[in-house]
């Protein structure tokens, strides 16, 4: 939090100092992994993808292999943030977003109204990227639920959490460049982070992120050149430099955001790479990857992304059927769209329909009739004695408008919560059904925004 001398510090550059009173290391080459010890777990997950577009590798964000793992933390805990994230991405898309609060340090400073955005709870992955010029290495969150990148930079005015690595030094670069409060990027910041912009008494755009978890960063919007991959760039990037970061973003130096809105990484890529992104989310045993344009279109089963009034940046797709065993649920057609749908790089556990919910919890109930029952887990209400890898899982198939399917292994119909205890990896909806990141891992996913198509196919990375 901000002392009295910070605050005064701040007054002078930022024009306002926001502090929240919520609850709540060495930079090594591009896309190198070399340095971890866990390498040699890790195989080439771009062997199959086009030469030609944009590569980073993806860890899972709770791998002991990670760059910049988060903490250990129980999966009650873990369901409890992820909880938080969906809340808040249901509270985006209803336009009911309630207001977050923001105490300031002087009641004579500049009052900023901030809303809250989403969560970035536990359960995005992480990759690497290059920032300036030379290029320095940072690890941060990829989030397909955000718009907005940002990274934490000196002289950290107010807060920085602690991360890997060293902070980004913008005076380091001879690229950076403030973006002014008169710019068109400045104007579409509440678009992209759902807070307005504010204006520094040197007419720098300050930008504010909060996120539905408590989370958030302010900082300077910037401009400067971005790596990624093997010797790739694009000048000009605009991005956030956090002078003030507090939250659940583990030991990253930011965030990197890929959903639609103009302002997020896919869009400013868009030009030079096209308007198309791919990934694999990996489990905690290996790596995936982001690829970032050009895909081999051939390996994949698409649905399309549909068009949705509530909210144009998210990706928003139609569940039309689930199979266990072969069988479809016994539900109506209208049951699986009584709610909206996206699909979300960061919600843990996918969220159905409550009768379509209840009607999988049935069907996997049933085909599991002689294993023993272990009582509720936080969010999770099937559940039973032993592991996944014990039982006799049901193949489970969630199938999209259009025809493309995901054919669920065990390990992407059940999650271990604890040595003894295994649930179904599916929770009931409220306002909003989401496809999230247990039920995508191990599948390539393509999102084709230029096509309007989102596309599955299996075995991407381990």
């Amino acid at each position: 939090m901000c002392d009295r001398s910070s605050t005064q510090i701040l007054e002078m550059e930022l024009l306002v100092c926001l502090t929240f009173f919520f609850l709540l290391s060495t930079a090594s080459p591009l896309n190198d992994v070399s340095h971890n010890s866990c390498s040699s777990k890790f195989k080439d997950e771009l062997h199959h993808i086009n030469g030609s577009a944009l590569h980073l590798t993806l860890h899972h964000p709770r791998s002991p292999c990670s760059p910049a793992p988060f903490p250990t933390l129980p999966f009650s805990a873990i369901f409890s943030h992820d909880e938080a994230r969906v809340q808040s991405l249901a509270s985006r898309i209803s336009k009911t977003r309630p207001r977050a609060s923001s105490p300031l340090l002087r009641p004579d400073a500049v009052s900023v109204p901030l809303s809250q955005g989403t969560s970035i709870g536990v359960g995005n992955y992480v990759a690497r990227i290059g920032l300036g010029t030379p290029p320095k290495s940072y690890v941060v969150v990829v989030d397909t639920g955000s718009s907005l990148s940002w990274v934490q930079c000196s002289p950290c005015r107010v807060y920085c959490h602690s991360q890997v690595g060293s902070v980004f030094d913008p005076s380091g670069s001879a690229t950076y460049r403030p973006v002014s409060c008169t710019s068109p990027e400045c104007d579409g910041l509440e678009s992209a982070t759902l807070n307005p912009s504010a204006c520094s008494m040197s007419n720098v755009c300050i930008y504010e992120a909060t996120y539905g978890d408590s989370s958030f960063s302010v900082g300077y919007l910037a401009s400067d050149t971005l790596s990624i991959g093997r010797g790739k760039s694009l000048s000009n990037f605009i991005y956030g430099c956090g002078q003030d970061n507090e939250g659940l973003f583990g030991r990253s130096a930011g965030l990197i955001g890929l959903d639609r809105n103009r302002l997020s990484l896919l869009s400013q890529l868009a030009p030079i790479s096209g308007y198309s992104f791919t990934y694999c989310l990996p489990t905690t045993s290996s790596a995936g990857y982001l690829s970032i344009g050009s895909y081999n279109p051939g390996q994949f089963s698409y649905t399309p992304m549909l068009s949705n009034s509530l909210d144009d940046a998210l990706y928003f797709i139609r569940l039309t059927g689930i199979t266990v065993a072969g069988r479809g649920l016994p539900v109506s057609t209208s049951a699986y769209t009584s709610a909206p749908t996206i699909i979300d790089s960061g919600t843990v556990i996918t969220r159905l329909p409550p009768d379509v919910y209840d009607a999988l919890s049935g069907a996997v109930a049933a085909a599991l009739k002689g294993s023993p029952r272990a009582p509720a887990y936080s969010i999770l209400d099937t559940c039973f004695v032993g592991s996944a890898s014990r039982l006799a899982v049901p193949a489970v198939e969630m199938v999209f408008q259009g025809g493309a399917t995901l054919k669920l292994p065990p390990r992407n119909v059940m999650v271990d919560v604890d040595d003894s205890t295994t649930c179904l990896a599916f929770a009931p909806a409220g306002e909003v059904a989401i496809i999230g990141n247990k039920q995508q891992q191990t599948f390539s996913v393509v999102y084709d925004v230029g096509r309007s198509r989102i596309g599955f196919a299996a075995g991407g990375c381990r």
